[in-house]
């Protein structure tokens, strides 16, 4: 079983003038690449300079790019970031070339797939058609990680793009976000009725929690590293691509949870979610005993 990962990439503009290539499936499709899990991502890009940085990146990669489509109207997405005690805050471009990813565009892959996605991506028609006609073809896995961004979210909307899913990822501030009545046990009561395998619930520097359906006792993990935090951005997705490897590769719960908060601490430590130098994937690689492409 292989990751498909679909939804945005665009470039994160941060306030000392970096820029850094970015998008939540775009991260969980290179941290997975890294880790020689060979992810066929779908996005789309502009026929322009950012779109030619963004094939670049990924041939360097090695990444697969059969699911890359090109536009010629809309350009390639862009976010200016800002910080604020500490948070990112993220304002993201509209109608760039990732809200019309094409259906009619799309690849047609054989053999068996964890289907990955988020909700950013779905906020136009397009893309949101596309991500129906994919998951027609695919009804195996699938694995939602949920970021809401305002004005780009509608709560009628994600809730149906969580039904049947396998796996939801969401942060303590999104849960409440989209169930604001009652408690937490409430909420995640309520949420659990539209997932079939494990709800992962993030909590900044608290960690994150993994509850499954089934009623089995929930997992826990929190940091233990004290290093820096150099900034946030692209932690929640780190932790997404460690929970996709865990079940792409079988592990027990409780590893994949300590693996996936290992590695997202470890990603905070950097500037930007997509580092380009392999060894800092080494160390992951070496003590989960995995071998990169």
């Amino acid at each position: 079983m292989r990751p498909l990962i679909f939804g945005e990439v665009l470039f994160d503009q941060f306030p000392d003038g970096s820029v850094v290539l970015g998008g939540a499936p775009f991260n969980v499709a290179w941290h997975l690449q890294a880790f020689g899990l060979a992810p066929l991502f779908i996005s789309r890009v502009g026929r322009d300079a950012l779109g030619d940085a963004v094939v670049a990146a990924m041939t360097g990669w090695g990444m697969d790019r059969r699911g890359v489509q090109f536009d010629a109207t809309h350009p390639t997405g862009t976010v200016e970031v800002s910080f604020q005690a500490g948070e990112p805050h993220y304002a993201i471009a509209d109608r760039v070339a990732y809200d019309a990813i094409a259906a009619g565009e799309l690849p047609a892959p054989a053999g068996e797939w964890l289907l990955y996605h988020g909700s950013l991506a779905l906020r136009h028609t397009e893309s949101a058609e596309a991500l129906a006609r994919l998951r027609d073809r695919i009804p195996g896995s699938r694995f939602v990680d949920v970021n809401l961004r305002l004005p780009w979210w509608r709560r009628e909307q994600v809730l149906a793009d969580l039904k049947g899913a396998t796996w939801v990822k969401l942060s303590e501030d999104e849960l409440i976000a989209l169930f604001p009545d009652g408690d937490d046990a409430g909420r995640q009561a309520e949420l659990a009725t539209l997932v079939t395998g494990h709800v992962v619930i993030t909590s900044g520097e608290q960690g994150a929690t993994a509850n499954s359906v089934d009623g089995s006792p929930p997992v826990r993990v929190r940091p233990t590293q004290t290093a820096a935090v150099l900034d946030t951005v692209g932690a929640g997705d780190a932790f997404c691509s460690v929970c996709l490897a865990g079940r792409l590769l079988a592990w027990p719960l409780a590893v994949t949870m300590q693996r996936a908060q290992q590695f997202a601490s470890a990603i905070v430590g950097i500037r930007g979610a997509t580092p380009t130098d392999k060894d800092f994937y080494r160390r992951f690689l070496d003590a989960w005993r995995m071998k990169a492409d």
